[in-house]
């Protein structure tokens, strides 16, 4: 008798094995999707998570191994294939056309025609139904052009383009990487309201409570191999962080005693414009001092990007002083202060931090292309550079242990892990760090964390832009909270709950506004962040 197709898998994956070249990034990997579930692929960048649904969204073939859909064997030569097969693929870095409105961005491709024509009217109806069953508020958009959309209304499109083309089975490739927390909880509720209604997900992710939050089972890889499956209900952050990298790892902050030294970099009255010429920051007082760690907490899009780019010489001051050793480097350029001892970590590690297409050892030359010993007299000397970057890739841990290697070739945390090492080994007095750990898993933020600890140790000054309030927590001898351009308040780290960041990054003040505020700047050091 013939299975029906309400008691088959929605996905079954059996043996799945993918090589390129020497490298095998699937190991004879077994998974299973359910029919209404939100199943967890959980793994360190590099683990083979997004090459196991590329083989299932047919990017990639497989060297071994079936796959199976609605309990029929498939081979997907294309994703035009899978989606055929009712399996779509959110990507983490969106498909979208910025150019195009939502509507020609969701029908793209598969324009409804009537009489040789393409009929609008009908695609508007089908968006409009869809955005209503799922309440994702699509529908108002569908006239405006994809880059005046901010990235949570930029996903919720590009998971009604896969509804659009009948997707019952959604991959979603680390969804929340560039999503503020607000962001990600409209993700979740999304994610609850498709699987009410039928859909599979497959959530992709290096984030172990998100892992635990959305979904109902988590099958973890490590080094291209599947760990387990266990379900969410029960599992602990602990356990699965074991799972993926082999070895406990430390989640608690760990008391430390803060004894500051002078003051190494200053900001007074700071005002700077962003690209679209608005005011950004606005009169930021701030000073970090040797042996601190000055953290930075807001949700993106409230300055931070602005203040560290000016504070790094990278974005012009519209007014106010930057002051670095007690001297005024205002209107100092990037190359100066990188030579004076200023290091920055950037938001965007792609587009800021590394050349794609050059080798690690053309991207360890980046900022040091005046310095020697890696340049003299108008010449760079390559031994000394490939010296330098086979040091980074060995001191750093990162993966593949090759200098030849392109940038693009390296998973996110590898990266990560290059530029933060690259900026280490200046040997600056101050490092600006925005974001240093998104989109970077647990076994890399912790290696990220324990080297910013040490040079917070060894003396150096640390200006930590993050907008995860735990990792705030974790390191920060003072927490600085921007809205608006502005520091609305100051707090040590061990008198503020998340839910009191959480508070402050929406802009909400404490109670007690005018006197907490007073405390902030009499307990912080002369001359400390304050608003």
């Amino acid at each position: 008798m013939a299975t029906s197709k309400a008691q088959t898998s929605a996905v079954r994956l059996e043996g799945i094995t993918k090589r390129f070249g020497d490298v095998v990034a699937n190991d004879d990997i077994d998974f299973t999707l359910e029919r209404g579930e939100v199943h967890a692929l959980l793994g360190e960048n590099g683990s083979g998570k997004t090459t196991l649904m590329s083989v299932l969204y047919g990017l990639y073939d497989q060297n071994a191994g079936t796959i199976h859909v609605d309990g029929e064997p498939r081979s997907f030569d294309s994703p035009r294939d899978a989606m055929d097969a009712g399996v779509g693929m959110i990507h983490q870095h969106f498909q979208l056309v910025e150019p195009m409105t939502v509507l020609q961005n969701v029908v793209l491709g598969h324009e409804p025609t009537e009489n040789g024509l393409v009929d609008e009217s009908a695609a508007r109806a089908e968006i409009e139904e869809i955005s209503s069953r799922y309440d994702f508020d699509v529908d108002e958009y569908l006239d405006t052009p994809v880059r005046d959309l901010d990235l949570g209304t930029r996903q919720r499109v590009e998971i009604v383009k896969s509804l659009y083309r009948g997707a019952e089975i959604l991959i979603l490739d680390e969804p929340t990487a560039v999503l503020t927390p607000q962001e990600v909880e409209g993700l979740f509720d999304v994610m609850d309201e498709l699987t009410a209604a039928g859909r599979s997900l497959i959530f992709i992710t290096h984030k172990l409570d998100e892992g635990l939050t959305a979904a109902d089972r988590v099958t973890v890889l490590r080094d291209g191999a599947a760990v387990g499956t266990v379900p969410a209900d029960g599992t602990t952050e602990q356990e699965l962080a074991r799972m993926m990298v082999g070895r406990e790892i430390l989640f608690d902050r760990q008391p430390r005693e803060t004894n500051p030294g002078d003051p190494v970099l200053e900001a007074a009255e700071l005002r700077v414009r962003g690209d679209r010429g608005l005011e950004r920051v606005t009169d930021v007082d701030l000073t970090v001092r040797e042996g601190e760690i000055l953290g930075i907490a807001g949700v993106q899009g409230n300055g931070q990007t602005e203040l560290a780019e000016a504070l790094t010489g990278l974005r012009p001051v519209e007014s106010g002083t930057v002051r670095f050793g007690g001297e005024d480097i205002t209107g100092m350029s990037r190359r100066r202060r990188i030579e004076a001892g200023i290091a920055y970590v950037p938001e965007d590690r792609q587009t800021e931090g590394l050349v794609q297409d050059y080798d690690l050892v053309r991207n360890a030359l980046l900022g040091n292309q005046t310095i020697e010993p890696y340049a003299s007299g108008g010449f760079v000397d390559w031994t000394a550079v490939r010296e330098h970057a086979e040091n980074i890739v060995e001191e750093y841990d990162v993966q593949p242990p090759n200098p030849d290697t392109e940038a693009s070739s390296l998973s996110g945390g590898n990266q990560q892990k290059f530029i933060v090492g690259r900026e280490i080994e200046h040997d600056p007095d101050v490092i600006v760090a925005a974001h240093p750990t998104r989109g970077v898993d647990i076994g890399s933020i912790e290696f990220i964390h324990d080297r910013l600890l040490e040079l917070r140790e060894a003396g150096l000054a640390i200006v930590f832009v993050s907008s995860k309030l735990e990792e705030i927590q974790k390191l920060s001898d003072r927490i600085a909270v921007m809205y608006e351009g502005e520091f609305i308040d100051t707090a040590d780290p061990e008198d503020v709950t998340e839910e009191e960041l959480g508070l402050l990054m929406a802009g909400h003040r404490h109670e007690a506004d005018d006197e907490s505020a007073a405390d902030a700047t009499e307990d912080a050091p002369e001359g400390g962040a304050s608003s």
